[in-house]
C-alpha cells in the first residue's frame, strides 16, 4: 500500500541565486584551448535551480538568498518571478555585484567552473530573517515544512543553522554545490531530519578519502552520523542509504549528454517532489534518476 502524501508541502530554498554563464562546445577541449561554441546566461545557483525544478513539479517554493540592487539583480528577480519562483523574501541590500557562476562544458562534461557568491557570503545570516522574525517562522513557531540548503552558505552560517531553534522542526535537504564546499556541511550531519544529496566527488570530499561507488559513498557518509544519504555517480550508479534500512541502488538510463550544469539540482527536486507525493524510497529514486537523465539529454520539461 502506497503511503499518503504528507500534508505540509511547503518548501524554502536557501542558498545561491545568481546568473549562470555557461559556455558549451561540441568539441573536446584541453586547458588553454579556444574553441567555438555557445554561451548562455540563465538564472541559476544550486538553491535556485532546485527551486525552479520544483516549480516544474507543480510545487511552490520560496527563495531565501541575496541579490543586489543592480541591473543584473533586477533582471534576475524579474526572470525568476516570470518562471514561477517566489522571491519576495530575498535580501536585496548588498552593495556587491549580483553573484555569477561561470562554467565551461564539453562533450566530456564540466571542464571547469568558478562561482562568485560574494553577495550571498557577505549577507550571512541576514537572509534567514524571514525564518527567525516572521513571516515564515520564529524560534517560538518554527517552520515545519521542507528546507533546501546549499553549500554556497558559509561554514559560520551553516554551523549556526544546525543549532538554530527556527530549524528544529524542518525537514532538511542538503546539497553541497561542489566538492570544494562539501566539507562545510559537517555541522548538519547530526540533524535528525536531514537528507544529504551528494555526488561521488562531494561524498569523497566530506569523508576525506576515495570511495569505490555510490553505495559505498552513501554508507561512508552515513557512518559519520547522517541519517540518510543519497549519492549520484554520473551515468554509473545512484544509491540511497538510510540508517536502519537497506541501501537501495539504481542505474541511470543511458543518454547522450547535452548539458551538465544543474543536473544534480534537478535530481534533488524530482526526488523531493516524488516523496512529498507519497512515493516509496525506490519509487522516488527512480523518478529522480529519470528526471535527471532527461535534463542532461536536453529536455526542457522532463
Amino acid at each position: 500500500m502506497q503511503p499518503s502524501p504528507p500534508q505540509d508541502t511547503r518548501i524554502i530554498c536557501i542558498g545561491a541565486m545568481l546568473w549562470d554563464v555557461i559556455g558549451r562546445s561540441t568539441r573536446r577541449m584541453q586547458p588553454g584551448d579556444d574553441v567555438a561554441g555557445r554561451v548562455h546566461r540563465i538564472p541559476g545557483g544550486v538553491a535556485m535551480n532546485i527551486g525552479l525544478a520544483l516549480v516544474r513539479q507543480r510545487l511552490a517554493p520560496v527563495m531565501l538568498s541575496s541579490v543586489s540592487r543592480d541591473p543584473p539583480g533586477d533582471l534576475l528577480i524579474a526572470e525568476a518571478e516570470r518562471m514561477g519562483m517566489d522571491t519576495h523574501h530575498v535580501w536585496r541590500e548588498s552593495d556587491l555585484p549580483t553573484d555569477t557562476y561561470l562554467a565551461v562544458e564539453t562533450p566530456d562534461g564540466l571542464m571547469a567552473a568558478v562561482a562568485d557568491a560574494r553577495a550571498l557570503e557577505a549577507a550571512g545570516t541576514t537572509i534567514l530573517a524571514p525564518l527567525r522574525e516572521g513571516p515564515l517562522g520564529s524560534a517560538e513557531d518554527p517552520w515545519t515544512g521542507t528546507v533546501v540548503i546549499d553549500g554556497n552558505l558559509t561554514l559560520n552560517v551553516i554551523t549556526g543553522l544546525a543549532r538554530d531553534r527556527c530549524f528544529s522542526r524542518a525537514r532538511l535537504r542538503i546539497a553541497p554545490a561542489s566538492p570544494d564546499k562539501a566539507t562545510r556541511l559537517w555541522p548538519l550531519l547530526s540533524h535528525p531530519q536531514a537528507v544529504f544529496h551528494l555526488n561521488l566527488a562531494e561524498a569523497e570530499a566530506l569523508v576525506g578519502r576515495r570511495l569505490e561507488n555510490a553505495a559505498s559513498a552513501a554508507t561512508a557518509v552515513l557512518s559519520m552520523g547522517a541519517r540518510r544519504v543519497i549519492v549520484t555517480n554520473g551515468s554509473s550508479d545512484v544509491a540511497d542509504a538510510k540508517s536502519g534500512s537497506a541501501t537501495i541502488t539504481q542505474a541511470p538510463p543511458p543518454v547522450t549528454p547535452v548539458r551538465v550544469t544543474g543536473a544534480g539540482d534537478n535530481f534533488v527536486a524530482a526526488h523531493l517532489a516524488a516523496e512529498l507525493n507519497g512515493a516509496t524510497r525506490a519509487e522516488a529514486l527512480a523518478a529522480a534518476v529519470n528526471f535527471g537523465a532527461a535534463y542532461v539529454a536536453g529536455k526542457e520539461h522532463p
